[in-house]
């Protein structure tokens, strides 16, 4: 049986390739491109080139030193003890974030009415500007008339002078900073729970898990690691970024009690004009934040993947 023929596209005076869309993705992308080349990658290799150099702010003359800026880094105090410093901030901040956010999680989780006016008091933290964050607990950390102390006096305790004691300093800001995590925190682990089917805590409640407890490490736990593996990548690199509360309320003070990375980065630059080891400072920073982006990339590809 013959086959009934086709009538091809030129005889019927159809085009026989489809139109390029280069020009329309072209149209579309290319501002978003040049954006982002004028924002992002053209300071980005502005900076690594500085940072070989000893490049002073203000000065007509620039020459290349090399690795010279990095080395003289390596064995440097101040550097060393804001590293120390950040090392110590985020030690405090991620672990009590994590678990604080988590908590709030499952309380808000649990209920059956108010979930959306919970979620927003506690996301308000991270919704608020830092700096008037800042201005807000430096008047509730003051020695004198502090909120805080004023309490704290009430039950008898004398407080401390939170934000001039080198040995309370650091830690004042962490508290600040694990009450603005905690809120970002605790979305993040929402979105993993609402993840979780119902018929799971069901079916291990019927299998003998008669405790709320006994179902949080038996279902709720093992689902959420992914998510939690996420959100303790985040609050690290957020960590590593502390820079505006320490600029507004200590400036890095009392005896550099509170320096951390950025801070030292932005003296070096704009308050000692070392633009070439500020510069220095900014690549390694970058690099220690890329390695955190890395990580955070890879718990992301496993959780769409889970």
């Amino acid at each position: 049986m013959a086959k009934p023929l086709r009538a091809s596209a030129p005889a019927l005076g159809l085009p026989t390739t489809r139109p390029s869309r280069t020009p329309v993705i072209v149209m579309f992308a290319g501002p978003a491109v040049l954006l982002g080349l004028a924002t992002l990658i053209l300071p980005l290799v502005a900076v690594i080139v500085l940072a070989f150099t000893d490049y002073r702010l203000g000065t007509p003359h620039v020459d290349f030193v090399g690795l010279q800026n990095f080395a003289s880094l390596v064995h440097d105090p101040v550097l060393q003890r804001s590293f120390a410093n950040t090392l110590f901030y985020t030690a405090l901040v991620v672990p009590a974030s994590t678990v604080l956010g988590l908590g709030l999680a499952l309380l808000i989780d649990a209920r059956t009415s108010l979930r959306s006016l919970y979620r927003t008091l506690h996301f308000l933290p991270v919704m608020a500007a830092t700096i008037a964050i800042a201005v807000v607990w430096e008047f509730m950390l003051h020695p004198s008339f502090g909120l805080v102390n004023l309490l704290l006096a009430r039950v008898g305790i004398a407080g401390p002078n939170w934000l001039e004691d080198p040995r309370t300093a650091l830690l004042s800001l962490a508290l600040i900073g694990i009450w603005q995590a905690t809120g970002f925190n605790m979305v993040l682990f929402l979105t993993g729970l609402t993840g979780i089917p119902a018929q799971y805590r069901e079916a291990a409640a019927v299998d003998g898990a008669a405790s709320g407890w006994t179902r949080f490490w038996l279902v709720t736990w093992p689902l959420l690691r992914p998510i939690t593996g996420f959100v303790v990548v985040i609050s690290t690199i957020r960590s590593f970024q502390l820079f505006e509360t320490v600029y507004v309320i200590t400036g890095g003070g009392p005896q550099k009690s509170t320096e951390v990375l950025l801070f030292t980065m932005f003296s070096e630059a704009f308050e000692f004009f070392r633009t070439g080891r500020g510069a220095a400072i900014a690549v390694l920073f970058l690099l220690l934040v890329g390695v955190l982006t890395l990580v955070k990339f890879r718990f992301s590809i496993d959780r769409s993947a889970s």
